[in-house]
Formats: structure tokens, C-alpha cells, sequence
């Protein structure tokens, strides 16, 4: 059963979106995303859902305790003690399994046949990235719309395969928005000049109207508002960790963030099948405690990955959490990676920087060989966990 990151995986008791690349034999590692009402007896008020976020009789559900207590006290077989991580997670029994639902197939779907405005925005945005020369084949579309529950108030999780192809469509991003900016300040020099001289009135409008010919502007994509950063921030940072001036400075220069006719979408990385070289079992995790440590990123590859994963070098231990006996045995050059779990601080920060990192220390064994890295996002909120520079 072929499973990897993004894919969303639905059963009797709900749609589970795919959090990773490798899975045990007989389940898939997934979080429970949308809760199938007829599965739970009074589910809203029990577990204090939000009912104003009910689609096709299926609850969205982001508060991990939430999914964790759904799970425990109704569906314990949903729940697998991972004893690689050290961890208990969401894992689908693959005996439970009714569909899995493919970001690309679902893509192909809707390029073929929008059915409203918010797929035609879907079939848009892969419209303007192959005609700046990706292939369609490496796209799709996740979260809600993949499993037809999108409405109204959702954004689009536009999917990449493959690593270079998602820095391509970050690249393609950039050069859009650089061109927007451009046209925007040629435009205001020109109303400049119409306002000093009236006889100008005619050259200013012919040359605006020629500028604005391009697939961008045709579909509209721009960069975020100061309404939308602020609805990402609210969003994502539960804990004051990054301020909003922290937060939003990260980001702007991550370039995987649009709108598209008033409707937000993340340009999301998952691996090509050529690029998943791990298996289950292979990498072996021990919970250390929480560590915060100053370093060096030396490589950013899969930055954009789930986990993002960042090489880090010249390491200072700037806080420790850890047990007595261990925090006598760390070497600050044994730690090695950073990997987040939390889309928060994937594409954080690039090779050169000098950062400063909050999170879970863990001992890695890989084959006989053994390194230290640190994990932020041990919750989908990553409260008090954090990657940033030390100045920016």
C-alpha cells in the first residue's frame, strides 16, 4: 500500500491526513483531521468541538489533546505506542482503510472539470507553474479540497513533489510578486509624473495598460495582505514565541505563500517516490528532554519537508532541561540536526544563519551510527518550541 506525505487516508470514523514517509507493516501513520459525526455519540459537546466547522456531516478538528482523547476513549486501535520515536501516534490499522485520496489524482480531477470558482483557482495556480515550466505531473492539491470537504473560508494546500521542483515554484512565486512590485512602483512613478503634467495624462495611461498583459495578472496572485499574515499568525502562534513582526518577516521571504483571487495557498514540498530512501524501523529515537541551543545552518535541502530538516554546525548549548546525568554527557558537536514537525518553521531559516533553536533533544541510532538532533513541534502548536535568528 503506497502512502506518503499529504495523501489523506479516510475510514468509518473520519478522514486521517499522512504525516510521514515511513510506516509499520500492517498501518499508516496519519492524524485524524475530520471526525465522522455518526462515529461519536455527541462528539461536539463532549469534546468541545467547534460546530460552526461541520462539512458534510465530518467535524474539522486542529487541537491535538482533542484528536488524542477522541482516539483514546472511542477508537483505541487507532493510537500505536511508536517505540522507534518513543512516542504514542495516530496510525490507521490498514484493515480499516476505505480509500486513500492522492493529491495529484484529485488535481487531475479538477483541472479537467472545475466545478466552482474556488477549483478554478485550484486548476489556475498549476495553470501559471507549467507554463513557467513544471510539469503537472509533479502537482497537486491536499488538505480539505483533496477530500472534497473545502468551503467557503478554505485555503489551498497546493502540493510540489519533489524538492528541486518545489524551489522552482517558490522561484516562479518570487518572480511574480518582484514583477507585481515592479509594475506597482512604475505605475506610481508614472501617476507621479501625470500629476506634475497634465499633458502626460494620455503616455501614462497607454503605458499602464500595456504592462498588464501576464498569466500573473490574469489570475490575480499576489502576496499576502496585511489581513491574511495576521489571520496565519493567529493561526499558527498559540504561545507568543514569535512575535507578529518576528513571524511575518520569517515568511515573506519563504516565497511558498500566495492568494489567488482573495483565496490564500501554501505551495506544500513532498518527495518524489524516488526521493523516500527511508524505511520504518530504520532511525531509532530516544527522548532526551528539552534543550535550547545557538548554531550554524549548513545545510537546507529538505527545509520545506515534513519534518523540515536542517544540518547545523559550530552548536552552543544556551539552556538545558535535561536530567543531571545527561546533561553531563552531551557534546554540543554531537548535535547535528534540527528537524520540525510544525509547517510554522519549515523554510525557517537558510544555510549561513546563525540560529537559535528551542525543542525535544533526541538520540538518533541509524545503522550502528548515532548523532543528537533537536525536534520542534512535539504538538501541532509547538508551544515554547521555536526556530529563528538570532537577529533579523
Amino acid at each position: 500500500m503506497n502512502v506518503r506525505l499529504r495523501d489523506f487516508v479516510e475510514t468509518e470514523i473520519g478522514f486521517f491526513a499522512v504525516n510521514t514517509y515511513e510506516h509499520p507493516e500492517d498501518r499508516v501513520f496519519a492524524f485524524l483531521r475530520y471526525l465522522n459525526l455518526n462515529a461519536v455519540d455527541n462528539a461536539i459537546n463532549k469534546y468541545d468541538l467547534d460546530k460552526k466547522d461541520i462539512r458534510n456531516n465530518h467535524i474539522k478538528i486542529t487541537d491535538t489533546s482533542k484528536t488524542y482523547n477522541i482516539l483514546k476513549d472511542n477508537f483505541p486501535e487507532y493510537l500505536f505506542y511508536d517505540k522507534t520515536k518513543d512516542i504514542t501516534l495516530h496510525a490507521v490499522p490498514k484493515s480499516e482503510i476505505i480509500k486513500i485520496h492522492t493529491p495529484q489524482n484529485r488535481l487531475k480531477e479538477i483541472i479537467n472539470n472545475p466545478l466552482n470558482k474556488f477549483e478554478t483557482k485550484c486548476k489556475n495556480i498549476a495553470e501559471i507553474l507549467n507554463k513557467n515550466g513544471l510539469d503537472y505531473k509533479y502537482m497537486g492539491v491536499s488538505g480539505s479540497t483533496v477530500i472534497k470537504l473545502n468551503n467557503i473560508n478554505s485555503d489551498i494546500d497546493f502540493v510540489i513533489y519533489g524538492m528541486e521542483n518545489h524551489k522552482k515554484a517558490r522561484e516562479i512565486l518570487k518572480s511574480i510578486f518582484d514583477e507585481k512590485l515592479n509594475k506597482q512602483n512604475v505605475k506610481n512613478n508614472i501617476n507621479i509624473d501625470a500629476s506634475n503634467n497634465s499633458n502626460n495624462n494620455s503616455n501614462s495611461n497607454n503605458c499602464n495598460n500595456s504592462n498588464y498583459g501576464s498569466d500573473s495578472n490574469k489570475y490575480d496572485i499576489k502576496p499576502l495582505s496585511e489581513e491574511f499574515w495576521k489571520k496565519a499568525y493567529n493561526k499558527r502562534i498559540k504561545d507568543g514565541t514569535l512575535s507578529y513582526e518576528e513571524f511575518v518577516w520569517h515568511e515573506k521571504r519563504k516565497y511558498n505563500r500566495g492568494a489567488i483571487n482573495g483565496t490564500m495557498f501554501d505551495l506544500l514540498a513532498t518527495r518524489k517516490w524516488n526521493e523516500i530512501n527511508m524505511n520504518y524501523g530504520d532511525y531509532i529515537y530516544k527522548n532526551m528532554g528539552f534543550i535550547e541551543i545557538e548554531g550554524t545552518i549548513t545545510n537546507d535541502k529538505y527545509m520545506l519537508d515534513n519534518p523540515a530538516i536542517y544540518n547545523i554546525e559550530n552548536v552552543k548549548i544556551v539552556n538545558l532541561e535535561l536530567n543531571n546525568k545527561i546533561m553531563n554527557e552531551i557534546n554540543p558537536n554531537s548535535i547535528s540536526e534540527i528537524a520540525s514537525f510544525t509547517h510554522t518553521y519549515a523554510g525557517q531559516v537558510f544555510n549561513g544563519e546563525k540560529v537559535i533553536v528551542r525543542g525535544k533533544l533526541e538520540n538518533v541510532s541509524f545503522k550502528g551510527e548515532n548523532y543528537n538532533r533537536i525536534v520542534v513541534g512535539t504538538t501541532r502548536e509547538a508551544l515554547n518550541e521555536y526556530i529563528k535568528l538570532q537577529t533579523y
